[in-house]
């Protein structure tokens, strides 16, 4: 049985850690802002992005992982989400365990997405001994893409999928799928 989420990870310039109600404000100004949502199909309302952090909360509780509120250590300031997420919908995939991240434009291209989540990943080979972790993207997120190799994950064209929960046809239905196995890519983990 594996053990309870810890309270918060720390990176040498980050703190992953439990949402907070301050975060509510500035999570819910980063989901309505048309860059950082550029590739989901829709921006969040208030209600939503507040539904979101509720259920992140919950995951952690029943999940033992999840989706951690971001910040910098040295400011505090909150920067977005990441971590770990067991994806609900059905896919050649899953189940699986996911590894995501969403972060406010400003604290884009500083290495904070790779640093954070290798942290959340560790924390899942190690804490919940996992054998795989996936990670996913519209086949235009080339940001996302580039974080997840620089990760180890590698991508098998044949693992493409179309996203269930998108409408077939629609410009981000197509999906790419990344994975990094700690057993066949031992290598691949001296960095996490």
């Amino acid at each position: 049985m594996s053990r309870s989420a810890p309270d918060e990870l720390l990176t040498s310039r980050l703190r992953l850690r439990r949402w907070l109600d301050r975060d509510l404000e500035p999570f819910a100004r980063m989901n309505a802002c048309p860059e950082v949502m550029k590739h989901f199909p829709k921006m969040l309302s208030v209600e939503e992005s507040n539904g979101f952090v509720g259920h992140m909360t919950r995951e952690f509780e029943e999940e033992n992982l999840g989706l951690w509120a971001v910040e910098i250590l040295s400011s505090e300031q909150f920067i977005g989400f990441v971590g770990l997420h067991r994806p609900t919908f059905d896919a050649h995939f899953t189940p699986c365990v996911e590894v995501g991240w969403r972060l406010s434009r400003d604290f884009w291209g500083r290495g904070y997405a790779t640093e954070a989540a290798q942290s959340a990943m560790a924390d899942g080979y190690e804490r919940l001994g996992l054998q795989e972790i996936v990670s996913m993207t519209s086949i235009h997120n080339v940001n996302s893409m580039k974080v997840m190799e620089r990760l180890g994950m590698t991508r098998n064209p044949d693992d493409d999928f179309l996203h269930p929960r998108i409408p077939v046809g629609d410009r981000l239905s197509r999906h790419v799928l990344y994975r990094l196995c700690p057993e066949t890519s031992p290598g691949r983990l001296a960095s996490i």
